[in-house]
């Protein structure tokens, strides 16, 4: 049988449940292949008996407005009806989901690689050439003066964490202003505390050294492979984490005690990666633990535009954009899941107000 000469058929469907199918909008096109729309529950593959001719497929989707069809087993028509559901489908690889949990993350911290623009990978390239030079530079700095760190503030190590600030300050200049609120709300230098952040960027970090604290970050311990920029971690103190291993981890925190019953400060991440949506993740405990055994205080602080400029998993690309920090103030508990709350809470309702 030709496939001009197929004259379109009526759709047979099984009689609806309430719960199950809603009422069907047929529509059809020059070949006579017919489509609808179904929100069954589960996809199927079947021969169908109840259409009007046995040879014909039944095709059911799981999702809501996904198409289904009713067609004959000619080789034409096959094809025509999968290139119909084909481009359908293709077209949600365009398609980026962003935060809207309750205002929890960023509205611009998720994009489609089709918007990513040729000025923000040139402006990409331009960072990475900028804080290569900037490190090169300084690091001689770092190496001459570590002998003498050594000897005279071997936990702070504040002489490295001044050259730090100034890479860091010289590398964000030229592509985004950052502008800072809360910082009556830092302790003193001398002070030690146990500071937390939200983490959405390869460019937090950045930021963060701006701010000119001697906090210990935590770091994976492939990063220290890398030349000067590992150099310069190590002189800094930052401290070095396997993940997934459990002693490594447990050696992280007791080094994080040690610092601070030293008078250094410490930096965690308590969702423990970068988020790749804008959402705030759960935090983990191990910040709290710390801060609760000694005593110190925790130190919220909310980045945001940090991920709209240069989103998770999109580091070779700098958007335009600026970035702001809040430093709230500190809390005081003896309680770490209190602490936990009150820490996230904060943050939380930071970015739900704010973005």
């Amino acid at each position: 049988m030709e496939l001009s000469s197929l004259s379109p058929l009526p759709l047979c469907y099984p009689k609806p449940s309430s719960s199950s199918t809603v009422s069907f909008l047929p529509f059809s096109d020059r070949t006579r292949a017919y489509f609808g729309y179904s929100v069954r529950k589960r996809a199927t593959l079947r021969n169908s008996c109840n259409s009007a001719q046995k040879n014909f497929l039944h095709i059911s989707r799981a999702h809501d407005h996904e198409p289904r069809c009713y067609f004959s087993p000619n080789e034409g028509l096959n094809r025509y009806c999968i290139s119909k559901l084909y481009n359908l489908n293709k077209l949600s690889r365009y398609v980026v989901a962003k935060s809207e949990l309750a205002g929890a993350g960023t509205p611009d911290a998720s994009y489609s690689l089709s918007e990513v623009k040729l000025s923000s990978k040139v402006r990409g390239v331009c960072f990475y050439a900028i804080t290569a030079m900037a490190a090169i530079s300084l690091i001689g700095f770092m190496i001459v003066a570590h002998p003498f760190v050594l000897l005279f503030d071997r936990y702070r190590r504040k002489a490295q964490h001044f050259v730090a600030k100034l890479w860091a300050a010289a590398t964000v200049a030229p592509f985004f202003k950052i502008e800072y609120e809360g910082l009556e709300n830092l302790p003193s230098h001398d002070a030690p505390a146990v500071y937390v952040s939200n983490h959405q960027s390869f460019l937090d970090i950045y930021t963060l050294l701006t701010l000119g604290r001697s906090f210990k970050f935590i770091s994976k311990t492939a990063i220290f492979l890398f030349p000067i920029i590992g150099w310069a971690m190590s002189m800094m103190g930052t401290i070095p984490l396997k993940r997934m291993d459990s002693r490594s981890q447990l050696e992280c925190l007791k080094r994080c005690m040690d610092l601070i019953g030293n008078g250094a400060s410490v930096f965690f991440f308590p969702e423990g990666t970068r988020s790749k949506d804008g959402k705030l993740g759960d935090f983990k405990k191990g910040a709290f633990s710390v801060a609760a055994k000694t005593r110190v205080p925790i130190v919220p602080i909310t980045l945001i535009g940090t991920g709209g400029i240069m989103p998770a998993g999109m580091e070779g690309v700098v958007n335009s954009g600026s970035v702001k920090v809040i430093i709230h103030k500190p809390i005081k508990e003896t309680d770490p899941e209190i602490l936990r709350q009150i820490a996230r809470n904060t943050i939380l309702d930071t970015l739900k107000l704010r973005c």
